[in-house]
């Protein structure tokens, strides 16, 4: 599934770009299968990219396009990319409509005044995006919708494209990582846990379709493990959920504490959710060209965008 590429050309590119708040990675995806991969990662200096939902994001502008440009020139600069943006860029939500509009012109029209009561910001001046989500019964349908400020979008775009890159797909981090487990292997429901430096999503995949996503700020006053305790009861209760048949975790072993603290953390979620609880793989999607094996940090670098890039055929 992908959301913000509703706005461009279906058909993805061969490389994608993910601007974080403390990295920027870059990854091509060549031939073969699996496709061997070659990336890129710049560090970025602390307070350079500050996401959220209202405030400017590329905080240091020089130093982000500076790192993007070091990132294209590893991997080969590309006339046409793909952007992965940090979850906390969008709010997103899941909403339904006992009876959905037969135009396309009016759906969003529908969808726009919902979610003009969940956001702080005019909706008038806000990207609005949307995918199918599951079936209702007597002909509804639940959509999953991000909406984030186009300012802010254009921000991203604009340190990418300097260096005279076209932007063709643009999508949240954790919407990618759903796809790369979708592009493997993935049961009728699963659970994908995303941590992040700047905030921490949940997602459940029903049949392949999103049922449930929840994302927090790292200032939140809940712990993780209250989170996904939470979100366990939400979809017994409330889901009809009858256990998740995969977990998969991702992000934590390249942030400040490492694989350490990435397998504690993955300990305390199988522990809370007695079930299995699998760090993100890239799998069949790819190999690297530089070894035969990635670290568990490099994998959670690499595998938004090598989610992007498995979406569909290449351009």
């Amino acid at each position: 599934m992908s959301l913000f590429s509703t706005l461009f050309r279906p058909s993805r590119p061969s490389v994608a770009v993910d601007v974080g708040a403390s990295r920027v990675v870059a990854v091509r995806l060549g031939a073969g299968t699996p496709p061997a991969a070659s990336y890129a990662v710049e560090p970025l200096p602390s307070g350079a990219v500050v996401p959220g939902l209202l405030t400017p994001n590329i905080v240091d502008e020089p130093a982000v396009e500076q790192a993007v440009n070091r990132a294209l020139e590893a991997i080969g600069r590309p006339g046409r990319l793909a952007l992965v943006v940090p979850d906390a860029v969008a709010k997103v939500s899941l909403i339904r409509f006992e009876k959905v509009p037969a135009s396309g012109h009016d759906l969003e029209a529908l969808i726009r005044w919902q979610m003009r009561k969940s956001v702080p910001f005019r909706v008038d001046e806000a990207q609005v995006t949307w995918a199918e989500g599951q079936p209702l019964e007597a002909g509804g349908r639940e959509f999953v919708v991000a909406v984030a400020r186009r300012e802010i979008i254009a921000q991203y775009e604009k340190v990418v494209s300097r260096g005279g890159s076209h932007v063709g797909l643009v999508d949240l981090a954790t919407f990618n990582l759903v796809n790369l487990v979708l592009a493997q292997e993935a049961p009728d429901d699963w659970l994908l846990v995303h941590v992040a430096a700047d905030s921490t999503t949940l997602a459940i995949v029903r049949r392949g379709q999103v049922i449930f996503y929840r994302q927090r700020g790292v200032d939140a006053e809940e712990s993780l493990e209250d989170l996904v305790h939470q979100s366990k009861m939400y979809y017994e209760d409330r889901l009809s959920g009858r256990g998740f048949g995969r977990v998969v975790f991702s992000g934590a072993a390249s942030g400040p504490d490492g694989v350490a603290g990435a397998e504690q953390l993955r300990r305390l979620l199988a522990d809370r959710l007695q079930a299995k609880v699998d760090a993100i793989d890239l799998g069949r999607s790819a190999t690297l060209t530089d070894r035969i094996s990635a670290s568990p940090a490099l994998v959670d670098q690499l595998a938004p965008l090598v989610g992007i890039l498995s979406r569909e055929p290449a351009a």
